[in-house]
């Protein structure tokens, strides 16, 4: 809202310093310290109301050391995540940017799903909250909504660089390197030299109009990716500071392929897939990002608050729609590769149990305990110790995928 009012002031009455709010950069400084601002100042307020309604933490006892202290600890607080980033985004994006809509969308949409969820742990008294089945239909709900909005939508499309022969010269003197924005249901592949991978070419063989049906290929891949990745999320959850830390490094690192994708100079001289009006995404990252710091000045151990569902959901839908947006999505497996090895933990550790158990008559574990990080914690390592060590492998995990922009 107030960029529309500064856009208003600079247009109509020459207002200085009304021009900054043009400037991606300037709204999401303003994003990230409004974030930051909100969650810590009125986190502890959300936090003490939690409390006055007894919301707490209903701990399972798995023999982990300082589980029992954790019980009765506030929980939901994702709801000062959820906050904290979409005031900053209404005052400062573009509300009429698909991107912005499609992300607001998602953060709503997985926040209800996990308030649900947690609703009916806490006030319900039902330690396995939602139905499994119902949190896979939101999930794939969500998923049908952003991949038809992202496929179908008109503004969300790509520039395509020219070839060498054909780049012109505009008349302000610029080079003008970049062909018409289209439609496309192209997305980047890592490591490969020509690094564009067209979903609807596995389709090519329905014919001439085999790109219109790109949709049942690029629909189902979001499906996926949202369900895996929040659900990757919510398994990370586990000790204190370890979802909201990693979902930083992975949120931070996407805000750099955002503005990169978005912006056009850096586009053509990184030779990246340039996606117009997909830098406005950098607004709402940025809130995002400013939220969850804030959120971990109460989320780092001992934890004053847990984000619960609410917050963990919520987080790994927003990550898995960004990324599918600055069509980074095969890139997901390296840099929420925290995520994919939580999740790969929890399926090995089943699948072996059930398969050693029919085999042999005894279930046998891979690990002592999934998720992952119950292993280390089984092992004797104190929880601080195993999301600082997680948080040094996101950071490498994040740097390795900032090189694939030039390592092709």
């Amino acid at each position: 809202m107030l960029y529309y009012l500064f856009e208003f002031l600079e247009n109509q009455y020459q207002l200085a310093g009304a021009g900054l709010f043009q400037f991606i950069t300037f709204r999401a400084a303003l994003a990230f310290i409004f974030s930051l601002l909100i969650s810590t100042i009125y986190g502890k307020r959300i936090i003490s109301f939690l409390r006055h309604k007894q919301v707490g933490e209903s701990v399972r006892e798995l023999g982990l050391e300082g589980q029992k202290e954790k019980a009765g600890t506030p929980t939901m607080g994702g709801i000062i995540i959820i906050l904290a980033t979409l005031i900053p985004v209404f005052l400062l994006a573009k509300l009429d940017n698909i991107y912005i809509i499609i992300l607001v969308i998602t953060t709503l949409w997985m926040g209800v799903i996990g308030f649900v969820d947690d609703y009916i742990k806490i006030f319900k008294k039902d330690k396995d909250g939602l139905k499994g089945r119902f949190k896979i239909l939101g999930q794939v709900g969500l998923g049908i909504i952003v991949g038809s909005m992202l496929f179908f939508n008109d503004d969300v499309t790509i520039k395509e660089e020219l070839p060498q022969s054909v780049v012109q010269l505009a008349e302000d003197g610029s080079r003008v390197v970049f062909g018409k924005a289209h439609k496309s249901s192209k997305t980047t592949v890592p490591f490969l030299k020509k690094n564009e991978l067209d979903y609807s070419k596995a389709l090519n063989w329905l014919g001439d109009d085999y790109q219109d049906y790109a949709w049942l290929i690029f629909i189902p891949i979001v499906i996926f990716i949202i369900t895996a990745v929040s659900n990757g999320a919510n398994l990370t959850d586990g000790i204190d500071g370890l979802a909201a830390g990693s979902s930083v490094i992975i949120v931070a690192t996407l805000g750099v392929f955002a503005w990169v994708s978005g912006n056009i100079i850096f586009a053509d001289y990184l030779d990246v897939m340039y996606i117009p009006n997909s830098g406005e995404m950098v607004i709402f990252i940025s809130a995002f990002a400013g939220a969850l710091i804030g959120f971990l000045w109460y989320n780092t151990f001992p934890a004053q608050v847990f984000m619960g569902d609410t917050g963990s959901l919520t987080i790994g839908g927003i990550i898995a729609v960004i990324a599918i947006a600055t069509r980074k999505e095969l890139l997901i497996p390296i840099l929420a590769g925290i995520f994919l090895a939580e999740n790969l933990s929890v399926i090995l550790q089943v699948g072996y149990f059930k398969y050693t158990k029919k085999k042999f008559g005894v279930g046998r574990r891979i690990f002592k305990m999934a998720p992952l990080h119950h292993h280390y914690q089984k092992s004797g390592y104190h929880e601080s110790k195993i999301v600082t060590r997680f948080w040094i492998i996101g950071i490498l995990l994040a740097v390795l995928s900032i090189v694939t922009l030039k390592l092709r």
